[in-house]
């Protein structure tokens, strides 16, 4: 009877474990950060290697990990003011300090030794996006809102991540894709900060552009949405390279990118945080999205 009851104390120790490693490499993030880097793969590789799949797949997680982790350490006096963050493992008191680092260094050891694997640039890459992310966004986001354009680098990172992977070149075609994702960050995270305003003011972020949610903010949105969309479809134009895109993807990018328009435009009159969210959402959905476009439409000019 007390070796069931051990048994079963144990698996539910460890399915919280679970949950927290979870949240500290803040798993969904990581994913999708990992599927970007798997779609600038598959646009930049002459042929599809699985083992390199599968070795920038796990390099990429740890990766992306690694940075959570970091952040969470560094930044754990400061979620335990915000409601959204204040349960996370650190700031709830379920897991140490030391364990959290532990979990960062390990995973930045082992996500640079995956990539190096790889070919070196990507191990490169990969290191400077830990860096820029903990060293200097971190840091910046009680500091000034250009914190934002900090943080973009890192974020734009992953897409254009995979194409080096795939070729151990850095050109046109991968500094392509790194601007398509620079620019999606900052609709898509002024969207996010916008419906956080306020619990990020309880932790001294300054994360909109303008410090708050005004027209200023909203238009550089738009502007923002403009040039995001104008980065899609330029390859249509046959200016990067090897990195093609037909007249029928670019239409459909730019309709994903429209939509999204409608959704900048909107909060930029509703100022409301029904629209930010609806933005948010748009914005994800668009990332998405035009990663298969762009990989299918790849494929199906082969």
């Amino acid at each position: 009877m007390k070796s069931a009851l051990e048994t079963a104390e144990k698996s539910f120790s460890f399915a919280l474990f679970f949950e927290d490693f979870k949240q500290i490499t803040k798993v969904r993030l990581s994913l999708s950060v990992v599927f970007s880097s798997v779609a600038g793969y598959l646009l930049g590789a002459p042929s599809v290697d699985m083992l390199v799949v599968l070795l920038l797949t796990i390099g990429g997680y740890f990766m992306v990990g690694a940075s959570n982790a970091f952040n969470q350490v560094i930044e754990k006096d400061l979620d335990v003011l915000m409601d959204r963050t204040k349960n996370r493992p650190i700031p709830a008191g379920r897991m140490s300090v030391s364990m959290a680092l532990f979990i960062a260094i390990s995973f930045t050891i082992l996500g640079l030794f995956t990539l190096y694997i790889i070919n070196p640039k990507t191990a490169m890459f990969g290191a400077i996006s830990i860096f820029l992310y903990t060293s200097v966004y971190t840091p910046l986001k009680t500091k000034t809102p250009l914190s934002v354009f900090v943080g973009a680098i890192p974020g734009a990172i992953p897409f254009m991540l995979g194409w080096v992977a795939a070729t151990n070149d850095f050109g046109i075609e991968p500094g392509t894709l790194f601007m398509i994702q620079f620019f999606w960050q900052f609709p898509h995270f002024w969207a996010l900060a916008w419906m956080l305003d306020d619990d990020y003011k309880k932790g001294g972020f300054i994360m909109l552009p303008t410090g708050k949610k005004d027209k200023a903010t909203a238009l550089q949105i738009i502007m923002y949405t403009i040039w995001l969309i104008i980065a899609s479809v330029f390859p249509v134009l046959g200016l990067t390279g090897s990195l093609h895109l037909s007249v029928v993807a670019a239409i459909v990018i730019a309709g994903l990118g429209f939509y999204m328009m409608y959704w900048a435009i909107k909060l930029y009159r509703k100022m409301d945080n029904k629209t930010a969210r609806g933005l948010m959402l748009a914005s994800v959905l668009y990332i998405t999205l035009i990663q298969i476009v762009y990989v299918v439409d790849k494929f199906i000019q082969a």
